[in-house]
């Protein structure tokens, strides 16, 4: 990170590892501290009034959400991938994490998906030192701003975090043995490991089959169906197929 303090590389690992470093532009949205403290009603003003719930609206009407809570599942499961996204990246990648200090983090909630970060100002942080920058810098304050706003359960929040975490896992694993980098994926493997030892994150994920224990509602999208690591089999209701009877 010392040698490339735009975190350049981060960009190879895919679109939600990607962050934009340096002085902001004129006009640039507010910091995640910002948004996580807005409690605005008027949300529909202007999108810095209260940038979550503005996001939770923009993603509704996108998907076509039957219901907020959807709405708010999605949108929270799209940010904490990009979260866990660049800082287990650089964990990796680097041996140290970015601070993701709220306060120096921008992020534009009508941007368009993955969602738009700008960080401020790059300081590097211990490796070891992940959880306390994403859960309890990030994770803690968005879930306590949803859930003082939209009726959507802790517990999904929650699965939806470790979701995002293992698929950045996934995302770390493909990249490194497609560049011969074994060691990347190896600390990316032992920090998520410890991660998901931390409370809120511990059980969130089946440790065999790495299949989540919440549902994150997809599948009651319009034409929606079920996630890679759903924990059903089937849609709630669906029908189960018919084969020959014994």
């Amino acid at each position: 990170m010392d040698h490339d303090p735009g975190l350049t590389a981060l960009s190879a690992l895919g679109g939600f590892f990607v962050l934009r470093t340096g002085r902001p532009p004129r006009g640039t949205p507010p910091t995640l501290a910002e948004a996580y403290a807005a409690r605005d009603a008027d949300v529909d003003r202007e999108v810095y009034a209260n940038p979550v719930i503005f996001r939770v609206r923009k993603v509704a009407r996108s998907v076509r959400a039957p219901e907020p809570r959807v709405a708010a599942s999605i949108a929270h499961l799209g940010l904490a991938a990009r979260l866990w996204s660049v800082a287990l990246g650089a964990a990796a990648l680097y041996g140290r994490v970015p601070d993701l200090d709220p306060r120096l983090l921008r992020w534009d909630a009508d941007a368009s998906a993955p969602d738009d970060l700008w960080l401020t100002e790059v300081r590097a942080l211990p490796a070891e030192r992940i959880g306390e920058v994403v859960r309890d810098g990030h994770l803690l304050p968005l879930a306590a701003a949803l859930r003082a706003q939209l009726p959507v359960s802790e517990r999904l929040l929650w699965g939806n975090a470790g979701s995002a975490l293992s698929g950045a896992v996934r995302q770390i694993d493909r990249w490194a043995a497609a560049n011969g980098r074994t060691e990347v994926a190896s600390r990316s493997r032992a920090l998520a490991a410890d991660l998901f030892a931390l409370p809120g994150l511990a059980g969130t994920l089946d440790p065999v089959t790495h299949r989540r224990r919440s549902c994150c509602l997809y599948y009651r999208l319009p034409g929606g169906g079920l996630c890679g690591d759903c924990c059903f089999d089937r849609p709630p209701g669906a029908r189960p197929p018919h084969g020959p009877r014994s």
